[in-house]
């Protein structure tokens, strides 16, 4: 698979779905022109992630585009692979697919499909999709899987480019690049609140370190964090970087120096409508 210049430090601007289409062309030219070299979006209930990615490759022209991830019961793998291959031959070295299962609701409430064994329904998936027919001959696409667990962790190193966890302490990376081998790509994703008021910074980082709680919980607790579900400091401060953009520069360097490869900032705000150009700046200026 090819491998794709992504950096140090992208950014992963988990709110698209919220900006209208001429918001969200020029969230993503912003985004290049500040210099960083990936970009990152999740696929939820809004905009499809194959045409999401089109728009945002069109609207960029270095800048490599990365689904963060493209869910597996969004489409089938046949799809999925016709997607990729289209958006990498129409953009050479630009487009990133990262898979991901998703969550059960999502895929069975929303979607109305049956949530099955998450790694064994990504081991048939990617199969699938490797042995999928596609007309124009062109060089295998790169992929990464949205990966928390150590088995999941295992088979991106096995199955694709590497692996992409996101929102997890320093000590999921440290573990995480020790299960996927020296050779695999490791993408993190950071949470970030930069906000000159303290108060107001720890209560957006506590909702949302609540929000990534869940489907956490038993990491979290073999990482080390005993008491997960009180939700302490010393947790939401694990999962969220607060403070300026020195701060966010510390915990970035943490993550390389843990055995990340790059790693992806996911800016909270009070305003997730609007995209937060002025952090993406600030960052900017410290990180790249």
């Amino acid at each position: 698979m090819n491998a794709l210049d992504l950096g140090r430090v992208g950014i992963w601007a988990g709110n698209m779905d919220l900006y209208p289409a001429p918001v969200l062309r020029r969230a993503a030219a912003a985004v290049e022109d500040l210099g960083y070299p990936a970009l990152w979006f999740p696929e939820m209930t809004g905009r499809e992630a194959m045409a999401q990615a089109a728009l945002l490759l069109s609207a960029t022209r270095q800048t490599v585009i990365a689904t963060g991830a493209a869910g597996i019961y969004a489409r089938d793998a046949i799809t999925a692979a016709a997607a990729q291959r289209t958006l990498a031959e129409a953009f050479p070295g630009r487009f990133l697919l990262g898979l991901g299962v998703s969550h059960p609701a999502l895929v069975t409430d929303v979607r109305g499909h049956r949530f099955g064994p998450p790694v064994a329904t990504m081991r048939a998936y990617l199969d699938a999709m490797d042995t999928a027919p596609f007309g124009p001959a062109i060089p295998a696409a790169a992929r990464v899987l949205a990966a928390l667990g150590p088995k999941m962790l295992r088979l991106a190193a096995e199955r694709a480019w590497g692996a992409h966890p996101l929102g997890m302490p320093v000590e999921h990376t440290r573990q995480a690049r020790s299960l996927i081998g020296p050779q695999a790509m490791l993408a993190v994703t950071q949470l970030v609140v930069l906000d000159p008021s303290c108060p107001r910074a720890a209560e957006l980082a506590r909702a949302h370190a609540a929000a990534a709680l869940p489907n956490r919980l038993t990491l979290l607790r073999d990482l080390g964090f005993d008491d997960a579900e009180s939700l302490d400091d010393r947790l939401v401060d694990a999962l969220v970087a607060t403070g300026g953009p020195e701060d966010v520069a510390r915990r970035v360097e943490e993550h390389l120096h843990a055995g990340a490869d790059h790693v992806s900032l996911h800016v909270l705000t009070a305003t997730p409508d609007e995209p937060p150009l002025r952090q993406w700046r600030q960052l900017a200026a410290q990180l790249l």
